[in-house]
């Protein structure tokens, strides 16, 4: 790939986006960019975006938009995310912020869009045993946990449940998504961006379903900007 790649993977709480999104990273080599760790490192190291993003959070409010498209923005702007593209995890929700992001990034664009589908049965199974380690973020699941007693893998930090992993927590989070989120694919297939695939199935083949999608849509592109 000569070209930098923009991706975007949406679907429901727990339809195993973030995991594909590291997936997705390391095979184009591109940043993967969470909004969700974003925020919490923000408030953590005390940025102004952080401050103003914490008052919200204590609520349990939104995050507001222009909060966060400034966090995206500053991200994709440097570093590899710059030069070789990128996949946002969490970003964007609604409509408005997908609008905010195209004329953020004009005159690049985004790539492709993968809906990942995934039955809301499932979805809330998957969220209830998910477990998550509080430094890194990196995630298990109680069918899958960590190699020694809750502590992880990666950078030895404690592994948790999250406290909006809770069942009225999760509720919420998928009542937002069919009210706002949902309308995202609609406005991407009206755009020709969308890909939908199935969210269902080991994740290496859930992958490879989403690789395949994404490959034909760049060599595409590619082969579309040769002939010009």
């Amino acid at each position: 790939m000569t070209q930098a790649v923009r991706l975007i993977v949406l679907g429901k709480q727990g339809a195993g986006k973030g995991t594909q999104c590291i997936r997705l990273s390391r095979h184009y080599v591109i940043e993967h960019i969470a909004t969700g760790d974003m925020l919490r490192a923000a408030v953590r190291n005390g940025t102004k975006v952080g401050l103003e993003a914490a008052e919200y959070m204590e609520q349990g409010e939104l995050i507001p938009d222009d909060i966060v498209i400034r966090l995206v923005e500053e991200r994709t702007s440097i570093g590899m995310a710059h030069e070789r593209g990128f996949v946002l995890d969490g970003f964007p929700r609604n409509v408005h912020q997908a609008e905010m992001l195209n004329d953020m990034l004009s005159p690049e664009i985004i790539n492709v869009v993968i809906n990942l589908r995934v039955p809301t049965n499932l979805v809330l199974k998957r969220i209830a045993s998910r477990r998550v380690c509080a430094d890194c973020g990196a995630t298990y699941s109680t069918a899958h946990p960590p190699s020694l007693d809750w502590i992880c893998d990666n950078c030895g930090g404690e592994v948790v449940q999250r406290e909006d992993d809770t069942e009225t927590a999760i509720q919420r989070r998928l009542d937002l998504y069919e009210s706002e989120t949902k309308p995202l694919i609609a406005f991407y297939r009206k755009h020709r961006k969308l890909v939908e695939i199935s969210g269902v199935g080991k994740e290496e083949v859930v992958s490879s379903r989403i690789i395949n999608a994404i490959d034909g849509i760049l060599f595409k592109e590619q082969g579309d900007i040769s002939s010009v």
